[in-house]
């Protein structure tokens, strides 16, 4: 049993009334200390006094804009949405298992689930030439711009025709990044343009990453495509909202950071490099996950799949050693790209089109809504001057 001093998720959860993704994310804001069970590693505990002091907080009322304020940064939930959650440590697509669907399923099933089920093979068969670039990031945000610049608004479109638009702008993105218009499954068109053979492991190792990352809930990009579809704006606008938040070192641009940590290891040894970023108090890029305070099952189900490069394999080693974090889908992520020696900036181009599934989604949904989202801002700028 633990400690009076700390208490089980289940405890936690009950004392505080409130769901697992909620107890997570006080985790996430340093507002209760976690520590590993000693007696299952798998697990966490959560310090007592910590549990408390919120509860009390909780009993007492607040203001709506306080509400509003803590909810923005890894908060309650702030949207209603039928798309994806995490619960229990899993994460769903509409109540189904991801790490199952990342089984048998292709991006386009899992995109086609993601948004409702309509549009079953429909697509648009005069997908434009995407725009010659050598850098697979520029290409993508180009093909996504031009659309943006035409597509018609879609508020007010009928369902079967955003179901067309939303099967042929992920087509449109996946172009992109293959750099020629293509054919067949979206992962057999990147592995064979990047050397992979269509149908064999590596393709199908990309499959497995693509349907992993489809959609994670209200992320940054998720919530920015909203916004964007709450205006009316088209699919692709909203797509490119959601690119373009993407784009970011603290989203997408995670992998970056990644190897960089990779590389100090390499260079200084895992542990040396662990304990450099500890005593400078620096994140460990690639390791935890504030939605998962144990293992991210996204990162666990690709790395069972695939023998990861050996210095990446002892850094993960070490990282659990020291601190007990494992790896999340950015450390697997990077991992898998090295194993197939895939183009350095396949994280991200993966990622990318991967997501597009999912802000088209979130897309639709927001659509659907016909609601503007529209917070206001809380001013703490100097008093306004009255004439």
């Amino acid at each position: 049993m633990p400690s009076p001093d700390w208490i089980s998720a289940e405890d936690a959860q009950a004392r505080l009334s409130v769901r697992a993704q909620t107890l997570y994310a006080y985790v996430s804001r340093g507002r209760v200390q976690v520590r590993p069970d000693p007696k299952d590693p798998r697990r966490s505990l959560y310090r007592a006094a910590d549990i408390a002091a919120l509860a009390q907080r909780k009993s007492r009322s607040r203001k709506v804009s306080e509400v509003a304020a803590g909810a923005i940064a890894w908060g309650e939930p702030v949207l209603a949405s039928e798309i994806t959650t995490v619960a229990g440590g899993r994460l769903f697509y509409r109540g189904r298992d991801a790490i199952r669907l990342a089984e048998t399923e292709t991006l386009e099933s899992v995109a086609r689930l993601l948004r409702g089920g309509h549009g079953a093979a429909l697509k648009r068969t005069d997908r434009p030439k995407p725009p010659e670039s050598a850098d697979m990031r520029a290409r993508a945000f180009k093909a996504l711009a031009v659309l943006a610049g035409s597509d018609p608004p879609a508020r007010g479109r009928h369902p079967m025709a955003l179901a067309v638009e939303a099967a042929t702008l992920l087509d449109v993105i996946a172009d992109a990044v293959a750099g020629e218009v293509g054919g067949g499954a979206i992962h057999n068109r990147l592995a064979l343009a990047w050397g992979q053979g269509p149908g064999g492991p590596g393709a199908d190792l990309i499959r497995r990453i693509l349907v992993l990352v489809a959609d994670h809930e209200l992320n940054a990009s998720a919530f920015a495509a909203r916004v964007a579809a709450s205006t009316g704006a088209s699919l692709s606008a909203s797509a490119l909202a959601g690119l373009s938040t993407l784009s970011g070192p603290r989203h997408g641009g995670a992998t970056a950071a990644v190897r960089t940590f990779a590389a100090e290891a390499a260079q200084q040894g895992p542990r040396q490099a662990i304990a450099n970023r500890l005593v400078e108090d620096r994140a460990l890029p690639g390791f935890g996950h504030p939605l998962y305070p144990d293992d991210d099952p996204r990162a666990a189900a690709l790395l069972d799949r695939f023998e990861p490069p050996a210095p990446l394999a002892d850094l993960a080693r070490a990282v659990r050693a020291v601190t007990g974090q494992a790896p999340n889908i950015d450390f697997a992520l990077v991992a898998a790209c090295e194993a197939l020696r895939l183009p350095p900036d396949a994280p991200f181009a993966l990622f990318a089109v991967a997501r597009c599934a999912g802000w088209i989604a979130h897309a639709i949904e927001q659509g659907q809504a016909d609601a503007l989202i529209r917070p206001r801002a809380r001013y703490v700028g100097p008093e306004p001057e009255f004439v």
